[in-house]
């Protein structure tokens, strides 16, 4: 009997490195022909909108009844440019000892102020504190009140 040889297994070197089985794919090409089973009309069917090249259904598209977008009733205004800001009154501050700073930041860390919106300082209330407050906008009666307990504002930008 003749002896076996035995190959060993070399490690790959660059010539002999394949991708793995099924990793590669071949695509589909369409509209080659009868035997190709995806011949003249390429998988799309026959007529009809779908069928046409460059088709693309647009977004929201319910197949020619009126879309959800259009149905549904247009309510009020809405301001692109509005801003909106967190309101406290002049009478909140009270609790803050004489001759403070309030910022904002100190507003939002005692939970006067739970967004990170711009601040507005109100007038409802008395104010019997002297403060310094730091805020984005004042009404006319919060500078009145703030003045006349002899403290100051000052309008962030």
């Amino acid at each position: 009997m003749a002896k076996k040889t035995e190959q060993k297994k070399s490690s790959p070197s660059l010539s002999t490195l394949r991708p793995p089985r099924g990793s590669r794919k071949k695509k589909v090409r369409v509209g080659r022909g009868i035997g190709s089973k995806l011949g003249k009309t390429s998988g799309s069917g026959n007529k009809g909108q779908k069928s046409r090249r460059g088709y693309s259904r647009r977004r929201g598209f319910e197949g020619g009844q009126m879309p959800l977008h259009r149905r549904i009733p247009k309510r009020g205004f809405h301001n692109p440019f509005g801003s909106s800001f967190a309101v406290i009154n002049v009478e909140e501050l009270g609790v803050f000892p004489a001759g403070e700073t309030v910022t904002p930041d100190l507003l939002r860390a005692h939970g006067f102020v739970r967004t990170t919106e711009q601040v507005k300082v109100l007038g409802d209330g008395d104010l019997k504190v002297k403060l310094i407050v730091h805020a984005h906008a004042f009404s006319a009666s919060a500078k009145e009140k703030i003045t006349k307990a002899g403290g100051s504002f000052e309008v962030l930008a």
